[in-house]
């Protein structure tokens, strides 16, 4: 028979939450560690996880891919890629953002393989604001018929604006617009400086203004 090791809370690593407590009853960080723990996560703690974070990822899916059907196909392979490599996230506070990249990096991924050029990423009408940032609503309380047909023509020269941006500023403009993720963030998903965050925001919005300028001056 084997000898039983005597258990002290200075042999138990101070940084995970105890077993006990009850995983929905957990921070948000706290559940991050403890599906950090083991070789893979505890899918008691791995299902909390993705009840609080599956909007974000049906969200950021959404406005990549608003017309593609099998979204939750590929919020399901997001959730399998989190499942493996969660043990990899360094820092727990940070997860929201790997969370984005993660749904991100794998709609480019699928995106590349179907050849497809346009990317019908969906945004509301923009408008510059004094401190450079865009406002996406429409003013008007009640529309008629030919307000909602101009609305609905700025969508779609929305849409085919969006497709013709380059990659990176697509995706530059879904997680500052979208996701609402300051510079800093979206410089550290990327992977570039944070003057090139700005640079590709800026000419995005300059090109979109551009091509949509008859729909915002009217």
């Amino acid at each position: 028979m084997s000898q039983s090791i005597p258990l002290s809370w200075s042999t138990v690593d101070a940084r995970l939450p105890e077993a006990s407590v009850q995983v929905d009853k957990l921070s948000n960080h706290d559940l991050i560690l403890r599906c950090q723990t083991g070789v893979r996560p505890d899918r008691v703690a791995f299902a909390e996880l993705m009840r609080r974070f599956q909007t974000q990822v049906d969200r950021v899916l959404y406005h990549l891919a608003p017309d593609w059907a099998d979204r939750a196909d590929l919020a399901q392979e997001v959730w399998i890629r989190v499942y493996r490599n969660v043990n990899r996230l360094q820092e727990p506070a940070k997860f929201r953002g790997w969370l984005s990249r993660i749904a991100t990096n794998l709609f480019y991924d699928e995106l590349r393989k179907r050849k497809r050029v346009v990317s019908p990423l969906s945004l509301d009408a923009p408008r510059t604001l004094d401190d450079g940032e865009m406002d996406w609503e429409i003013a008007g309380d009640t529309p008629g018929p030919e307000e909602e047909l101009t609305t609905r023509e700025f969508y779609e020269q929305l849409r085919l604006a969006i497709a013709d941006l380059p990659e990176v500023f697509r995706t530059t403009i879904v997680l500052r617009e979208i996701e609402g993720m300051a510079y800093e963030e979206i410089a550290e998903i990327t992977g570039v400086s944070l003057g090139t965050v700005k640079s590709r925001i800026a000419r995005a919005r300059s090109r979109l203004q551009t091509q949509l300028q008859n729909y915002l001056d009217s």
